[in-house]
């Protein structure tokens, strides 16, 4: 499982490379607030990063423009299930003068033909061991958010929270999606201002959704994503809007003063795609030393 754990992470930097875009690395160290804290950094409260948002639209805005990135998210939420780690290997990508989310979704979409062509050719040996057979292309259907809570609701009498769908959801939204296109995957669109970060854009036909997506394969939201907030004003408005404090931020709104391309992007976690791609029943089982709410050693 290792062995094309590797793989992936080899072909998502080769297949963004090929679409002209930089790696960078940011610190994990934060002096800003996450849920994910240290609690004393040389007599200083820090932060573990909880993704490198902020800074990879940091390093759009500096220039670099197309940038991707492969490191490691912390999360200090209380969940013990199947589906999520304390620490984990986020596969990021910002790209610079984008038309909108579905340029997003179309260069995803394009990765994952990509990778399953690879490891159709270069882990056939591990994926016979599991049993997988991975189709050489696929075409990813694209649902509003109030479509699949329609679906769920008249197909499966399932209600959904507002502004999301659960664990459930995911698995019954993908039954639908593979019964109707027989594909895996689905990718769910247009959330809710009030359900997404405060960076955003909104949508340009009704200002109460966003440009967002998330990508659910096969049961489980392995990527989230969209475009983003590129005007200065309009960003420090919604940060205060979400009930934030703009000072706390000025780190991050520097860079918009000085003139933002529109731009967005996503984030893929590495340990969900390699637990569905070799049907894993638990993501630990896709992490060489795992990092839960109960486990810090070995």
């Amino acid at each position: 499982m290792f062995k094309v754990q590797g793989e992936i992470e080899t072909v998502f930097r080769d297949y963004l490379k090929e679409k002209i875009l930089s790696k960078f690395t940011q610190p994990k160290l934060l002096i800003h607030q996450q849920k994910a804290d240290l609690v004393n950094y040389f007599d200083r409260r820090s932060f573990l990063a909880q993704s490198p948002q902020f800074y990879k639209q940091m390093m759009v805005g500096a220039g670099f423009e197309r940038v991707f990135e492969i490191g490691h998210a912390y999360r200090a939420e209380f969940h013990n299930t199947w589906r999520h780690l304390n620490e984990y290997i986020s596969l990021d990508v910002e790209m610079g003068f984008i038309k909108d989310e579905f340029e997003l979704m179309n260069l995803e979409e394009g990765f994952i033909n990509y990778l399953f062509n690879h490891l159709n050719k270069v882990c056939k040996k591990e994926l016979d061991m599991y049993k997988i057979d991975l189709p050489n292309e696929v075409f990813i259907p694209r649902i509003t958010l109030q479509e699949t809570h329609e679906i769920l609701l008249n197909k499966y009498n399932k209600k959904s929270p507002i502004g999301n769908i659960d664990a459930e959801g995911e698995v019954l939204i993908s039954k639908y999606i593979k019964e109707k296109y027989n594909c895996d995957f689905v990718f769910l669109t247009k959330y809710p201002v009030s359900k997404i970060p405060m960076y955003t854009m909104p949508d340009d036909e009704n200002k109460e959704l966003t440009k967002s997506f998330d990508l659910i394969y096969d049961g489980l939201e392995i990527t989230t994503g969209g475009q983003r907030i590129n005007d200065y004003e309009i960003l420090k408005v919604n940060i205060i809007k979400f009930g934030l404090n703009p000072d706390d931020f000025d780190f991050y709104l520097e860079t918009f003063k000085h003139g933002m391309p529109p731009h967005g992007g996503f984030a893929i976690g590495l340990e969900r795609l390699t637990m569905k791609i070799l049907k894993l029943k638990n993501i630990r089982e896709a992490t060489l030393i795992p990092r839960d709410m109960k486990r810090l050693s070995p």
